[in-house]
């Protein structure tokens, strides 16, 4: 194929048999992944998932926007899930909440994990489907196959999409572990792809920067392990909840080391809880305690799985730091292990959090080249380039990534053989097309964040900047009393929050109350009969200039026009 623009309009684009690639979510940033593959009149999607905002804002996590999705659900074949991480499953409710989607395919963890958060669900006819490694499903434009690959969580799987032109392969999240806990990546697949066609690799950025092999899961075990055995006093350790492998190590060292272990965090007490069920965790009876039998052990004795690896303020770990737990108290007697790294964006939280533990007084170990306490569940680079070599594409794009990371994944894919002019690096929304012996990237979908807040309400982006400019500019209230005839009765009540220090700030507050008290009087002068609601906008644009002139800043100004 030769890289050429085609000029058509845009409503030919969707409705020719063209293969289409796009994403919703997962380029530039880490999470949110949502990848669709489009022929004709059929749209494969790979991964739902969500993203932790960098600021909260009151928002408790991010989805992609479905607008397209939405117009376009008649063609919909199926939502395909990779694994079952939360940046790659999170989006689901909100998903079938908004889009009709008849079936989606997960292998056997993702299948009870996604089955566990849609539970709730009412009145949706979503089908859940548990594939194998066998398993092939067969469209009229795609047949959608799997292989296994190594990552942090078990049955994690690239998916393998064949079209008239040759195979689409979405690596999903993986590293290439020779030495893995459970399944070893798929090679002889791999091969079988690319002796039958690869026309597109789709392939894991996160780690692209990181010049090496990454570690073993097994060796982070060995680690965890070998720490437990020199610690006296209470152990807390905090992992990903959906990081199966690493708590099954965590729980077999507990028990290697005599300890019971008992479980804080919702969402880790979910996940272990069907783990158990599907025999990936199998601790001797007894190993797992209840909370209220926790004060019964010798703390020399105790292992606690937290959550809160990330610094998230509401997490266990979190409110441990900050003295307000009602079961635990950080004492010096105690080990605090981090057993994760951070996502993008969550470092400072983290470094409060530590910060607050070592003001306890308590021992804390971070992950470390000397304590080897985590390990990524993503290839480096040396990873990287051979899944381009096993699987010899004609196209490549980086996904699941930062810029930084993808442009990086470019480079790698061109060492590893791909020519330069077949390397696309896409955002969100952007259409990939290719046409029999052409590629063209000259359309693009609606794509974009939808806001969801602690009751699982989506919060409108207009709202988000108002929270924004509050926090960062704060907020001036300004208060008229006005009698029957909408006279000012007394002089205008000035407030600010996050604005100005007011006892420092009385000749700009004069400023401010003068320049409000114009307004309103021009404007009543003018219009004797006219609305005090437009009165109220006219002052949020006004007084909103005029304090920007005067400070270069843009609070939120909310006058309040009261009738007495």
């Amino acid at each position: 194929m030769n890289n050429k623009t085609i000029e058509q309009p845009i409503i030919d684009h969707f409705k020719d048999s063209n293969i289409k690639i796009m994403a919703l979510g997962g380029l530039g940033e880490v999470g949110k992944n949502m990848y669709l593959i489009e022929c004709s009149d059929e749209i494969v999607i790979v991964d739902c998932g969500m993203l932790f905002p960098d600021n909260n804002y009151g928002i408790e996590y991010i989805v992609p926007d479905f607008t397209y999705l939405k117009e376009n659900e008649d063609k919909i074949i199926g939502l395909f899930i990779t694994h079952g991480h939360e940046d790659h499953i999170g989006g689901i409710p909100e998903l079938i909440k908004n889009v009709k989607i008849n079936n989606i395919y997960a292998s056997r963890l993702a299948f009870y994990l996604i089955k566990e958060k849609i539970s709730d669900l009412t009145n949706k006819s979503t089908n859940l489907i548990e594939y194998e490694d066998s398993s092939i499903y067969t469209f009229k434009n795609f047949e959608i196959s799997f292989f296994r690959t190594n990552h942090s969580i078990p049955d994690s799987f690239g998916i393998a999409i064949k079209t008239r032109l040759g195979y689409i392969i979405h690596t999903g999240d993986f590293k290439i572990d020779l030495t893995p806990i459970a399944n070893h990546t798929d090679f002889e697949k791999l091969a079988s792809y690319a002796k039958s066609g690869v026309l597109c690799l789709l392939s894991d950025s996160t780690n692209a920067n990181v010049p090496r092999f990454t570690q073993s899961e097994r060796r982070a075990g060995d680690s965890i392990k070998s720490i437990f055995s020199t610690i006296t006093g209470r152990i807390i350790i905090s992992t990903f909840a959906s990081n199966v492998y690493r708590v099954k190590q965590i729980v077999e060292a507990s028990v290697e080391t005599g300890r019971k272990v008992v479980v804080f965090g919702r969402s880790m007490e979910k996940c272990l809880d069907i783990a158990q069920r599907l025999n990936y965790i199998t601790p001797p009876k007894g190993t797992l305690i209840s909370i209220k039998d926790m004060e019964f052990v010798n703390p020399n004795k105790l292992t606690i799985i937290s959550t809160g690896s990330q610094g998230e303020p509401l997490a266990a770990l979190s409110r441990m730091a900050d003295g307000t737990h009602k079961y635990v108290k950080i004492t010096e007697n105690d080990t605090i292990i981090f057993s994760s790294s951070a996502i993008p964006g969550n470092q400072d939280s983290i470094n409060k959090t530590i910060n607050k533990l070592y003001r306890s007084k308590a021992t804390v170990i971070v992950n470390s080249p000397l304590t080897e306490t985590h390990t990524s569940g993503h290839g480096g680079e040396t990873e990287l380039e051979l899944m381009v070599a096993l699987t010899k594409p004609r196209y490549f794009v980086p996904i699941h990534g930062e810029y930084a990371m993808l442009k990086r994944h470019k480079e790698l894919a061109i060492l590893a053989g791909v020519a330069e002019e077949n390397c696309f690096i896409l955002q969100n929304g952007d259409v990939l097309t290719f046409h029999h012996d052409m590629v063209f990237q000259n359309y693009r979908v609606k794509s974009g964040n939808s806001y969801i807040d602690s009751n699982n309400v989506e919060v409108s982006g207009s709202i988000i900047k108002e929270r924004r400019l509050m926090s960062e500019d704060g907020v001036v209230t300004l208060t008229f009393l006005v009698n029957n005839k909408k006279e000012l009765v007394s002089t205008i009540n000035f407030s600010s929050r996050g604005f100005i220090f007011m006892k420092e700030s009385f000749e700009l507050i004069s400023k401010i109350k003068k320049k409000a008290k114009d307004i309103y009087v021009d404007y009543i002068a003018r219009n004797p009969d006219g609305s005090l609601q437009l009165a109220e906008n006219i002052l949020i644009y006004e007084v909103g200039q005029f304090i920007q002139t005067q400070t270069n800043r843009k609070p939120i100004i909310v006058p309040t026009i009261l009738e007495v």
